[in-house]
């Protein structure tokens, strides 16, 4: 019997993607406080959506990483109570998948060689972010006798606008703000840029829970994964942890590792920094237990924009 034209029409819902989240750290260092936030927030979030959390190390630039750093990340992380799903994605084992994202965009022409030293760019304009906006130097070809050195995305005009699920809507001009950026370093290194864009589409991520200082790395991505024809993530950025003194917590800032064993008090201050403080009743609780409340608890619009001052660990 056909169907009554003035009977609705039953539809099945499908169901959401799956939730897969990843934390990303660069094995250049041990784990400190700040590190732990961000770790702390991604986990959460995965976790009380019923998700998966990946873990990703993100090698790329290897001059800069420390022998035996991503074992004690590892470590740490265990500590802490942060199990991860499934291996951890090496970012020196994929050059070949992102050798292939470069290949395609030059196919393309949405990416060319580039003979700008950073002494050449010195006098050029900056954003607010203090970052070098490229003035376009080598965009039509590149200068007489000059040999290629790096590769630049070709970067479209207009506005990427995006939702980030703690600092709201945000857009930025990337042709104007940022110009045309690096995917592939002087070096022969891929940028970070790239590899991640690719990464995470090779991973399946759907969010993105990270730092505030990769804030306005989003809109770059975003055009690369436009230009790819790869999934966006959802985004979120979690407030920056800094000293007394206002600086971020980093290696250079000279942060404190963390502890590889009784992380109860670190993981209670990394909590009360994301806007999630645990009870009295979880003073000295095992991480184990701190992990177990906080995932039921867990709102990502409770987590501050701003930065806070790191309280020590006793």
């Amino acid at each position: 019997m056909p169907a009554d034209p003035a009977q609705p029409v039953a539809t099945l819902n499908p169901l959401p993607p799956p939730y897969i989240g990843r934390f990303a750290p660069s094995p250049t260092g041990p784990l400190h406080f700040g590190s732990l936030v961000a770790a702390l927030a991604s986990w959460l979030d995965a976790r009380a959506a019923g998700g998966r959390w990946l873990l990703r190390m993100e090698d790329l630039d290897r001059p800069r990483c420390v022998a035996g750093a991503a074992d004690t990340i590892l470590r740490q992380l265990e500590a802490c109570g942060l199990q991860w799903d499934g291996a951890v994605a090496v970012q020196s084992e994929r050059d070949d998948a992102y050798a292939a994202a470069l290949d395609a965009l030059i196919a393309r022409g949405l990416a060319y060689p580039c003979a700008c030293t950073r002494a050449q760019l010195a006098q050029a304009p900056r954003n607010a972010e203090g970052e070098i906006v490229y003035p376009g130097t080598c965009r039509n070809g590149l200068p007489a006798g000059a040999g290629a050195r790096a590769w630049r995305l070709r970067v479209p005009p207009g506005t990427v606008a995006f939702h980030d699920r703690i600092h709201g809507n945000l857009r930025q001009n990337v042709a104007r703000e940022v110009g045309d950026f690096i995917v592939r370093r002087a070096d022969g290194l891929f940028a970070y840029q790239l590899a991640v864009v690719v990464d995470d589409a090779w991973q399946g991520v759907s969010h993105v829970v990270r730092g505030a200082d990769l804030l306005w790395n989003t809109p770059r991505q975003m055009v690369l994964q436009t230009l790819l024809g790869l999934a966006t993530p959802a985004y979120a950025h979690v407030p920056l942890v800094t000293n007394a003194a206002g600086q971020k917590l980093s290696k250079q800032t000279l942060a404190p590792a963390l502890p590889l064993t009784a992380c109860s008090t670190v993981l209670a201050q990394a909590l009360a920094a994301l806007g999630h403080s645990p009870p009295a009743g979880l003073a000295g609780a095992a991480p184990a237990e701190l992990l177990a409340w906080a995932s039921g608890q867990w709102q990502i619009e409770r987590v501050p924009v701003h930065s806070t001052i790191a309280k020590p660990s006793p």
